[in-house]
């Protein structure tokens, strides 16, 4: 009976809906670093321990008035205890244990066994407890039992925690971790020379009358003193023998320094690399829009020149080194990534809803766009696909992986072609472009609200007239291209006009254009 129960409870818990939702948002404000609260919370505290060293200080040799010592000995302790317990709840999901065992058991055909589900679930959270975060989450609430006064020491374990609150402490810690054995090494090489010193120094000079060494604890000291390069001078060998042990250990000590210092830079040269990527990574998540750009080549480096005037970030996944030292040659933002696998996507944490303004697949091969947009779509049905076309063939291909916009540059050189050939200014608007002396640019600019009604007025003007020229006009709804327009010409929003100028006559031309339409 007391089995179905708790089997009960476990799957009302695991189907409560508020329950589900408070956890989950306990979770994300503890562990999650891309819950926007999480920071706030970091920071109150990291600041509650800042003021526990604080009390604990300035309690040496001022009294405390009443308040600062209750808020320190418990509200700052029941915050601490309360922050350990929800990190222990959330931890693990005890309900599904339970489940999980309930429906095995089920499926082999065997009683239930409350105990082992129990069990299971237990030492699941067992392991949170065990684990160094935790221990010193628990030793910093110590302080909360005031009357014993030795255990307000464990304040200074607060400190610790900021381990768990400060990024670039955790990273700190991994990087040093994963020397582990090395250090281990260091470690044990070290206690063995101390303790051979501290032998050798009390066997030298502890039956001299004039030696400061009188006892075994005076020369671990003075060996953890010389080893370390420290030398205060309070504690000297005064015989010949303890000069000559002196001189051994501190030789031996340099050479405890110099491994340390070894490890430590070994550690840091292996995870350098790793450590920029993190920081890549950082800066994509702290993005609030940007473009991403599958793929890197020529074509995607004059695509991204033209999506810089538009102001908004632009991210590029590409996962031949070779072409990423280019992109990020170029000052561009690049990732070592596999655009076409889902590991990429969860590992960059990218929010498409509110992060992506739109994707470009611009690899040179038809099938790894393919594979992209089949990858993207799996996670997403709503954000913005656009793709190039290599090989006609393809095209069917790439409809059907659920890309919104196919590009194929060699049906928009054969259209254009088409229709320059039969106007009348295509001669001498290619060769002004082709000129390796003109300044002469040719740009466009999108239409937006306002534009259509002070465009053709705009170019009326004496600055512009007969000085700038516009090649044509894209209309958007009908896909059709209008060559030479004349004030006549109808256009909308959403519509491109192709203008060719001097850049500075053209950015002035943009300035104002905006600047009337709104």
């Amino acid at each position: 009976m007391l089995g179905k129960w708790v089997v009960d409870a476990a799957y009302f818990l695991q189907t409560c809906h508020p329950y589900r939702k408070v956890k989950n948002n306990v979770y994300n404000l503890l562990e999650n670093h891309q819950y926007h609260y999480k920071k706030i919370f970091d920071l109150f505290m990291i600041a509650l321990i800042f003021i526990s060293v604080y009390i604990l200080i300035r309690q040496v040799k001022n009294e405390l008035s009443s308040g600062w010592l209750f808020f320190n000995n418990y509200i700052i302790s029941v915050i601490f205890l309360l922050e350990y317990l929800l990190r222990l709840w959330v931890y693990s999901d005890s309900s599904k244990s339970i489940i999980e065992q309930y429906e095995q058991d089920l499926f082999l055909h065997r009683q239930f066994s409350l105990r082992k589900a129990i069990g299971l679930a237990m030492s699941r959270k067992f392991e949170f407890i065990r684990s160094p975060s935790a221990i010193i989450d628990l030793l910093a609430v110590m302080p909360f039992f005031h009357e014993l006064r030795m255990l307000r020491v464990f304040i200074l374990f607060r400190v610790l925690k900021l381990f768990r609150y400060a990024k670039s402490l955790r990273r700190l810690l991994s990087i040093l971790s994963s020397k582990k054995f090395e250090f281990f090494t260091l470690i044990i090489f070290t206690m063995i020379v101390t303790m051979i010193a501290s032998v050798l120094i009390y066997v030298m000079e502890a039956n001299n009358p004039e030696s400061p060494v009188n006892t075994l604890f005076d020369a671990v000291y003075w060996a953890v003193v010389t080893i370390f390069t420290v030398g205060y001078g309070d504690i000297i060998p005064v015989t010949s023998e303890g000069r000559v042990v002196a001189m051994v250990v501190i030789v031996l000590g340099i050479a405890v320094i110099s491994f340390a210092t070894s490890i430590v830079v070994s550690a840091f040269t292996e995870k350098l690399d790793e450590i920029k990527e993190e920081k890549l990574i950082d800066d994509v998540n702290r993005l609030k829009r940007f473009y991403l750009i599958c793929g890197f080549s020529m074509l995607s480096f004059e695509v991204i020149k033209k999506l810089h005037k538009r102001q908004i970030p632009i991210v590029i996944l590409e996962k031949d080194p070779l072409l990423l030292a280019q992109a990020r040659s170029h000052g561009f933002l690049a990732l070592q990534y596999d655009s076409a696998s889902m590991e990429t996507y969860s590992h960059l944490k990218i929010n498409f809803a509110h992060q992506i303004e739109a994707i470009l697949l611009l690899h040179e091969s038809d099938v790894a766009n393919i594979f992209t947009a089949l990858t993207i779509r799996e996670m997403t049905k709503h954000v913005p696909l656009y793709s190039i076309l290599h090989h006609l063939e393809h095209r069917r291909k790439l409809q059907m992986a659920g890309i919104d916009v196919i590009i194929n540059p060699q049906e928009l050189i054969g259209l254009m072609g088409k229709i320059l050939s039969v106007q009348p200014v295509a001669f001498e608007a290619i060769h002004a472009l082709r000129s390796e002396h003109t300044s002469t640019v040719i740009d466009e600019i999108v239409v937006q609200e306002g534009m259509e009604k002070v465009f053709f007025t705009l170019l009326e003007e004496p600055l512009f007239v007969r000085r700038l020229s516009v090649l044509g006009i894209f209309h958007k709804e009908d896909k059709a291209f209008c060559f030479n327009p004349d004030a006549s010409e109808c256009f909308k929003e959403g519509d491109v006009a192709i203008l060719l100028a001097n850049p500075v006559l053209l950015n002035e031309f943009k300035t104002k254009l905006h600047r009337r339409s709104v």
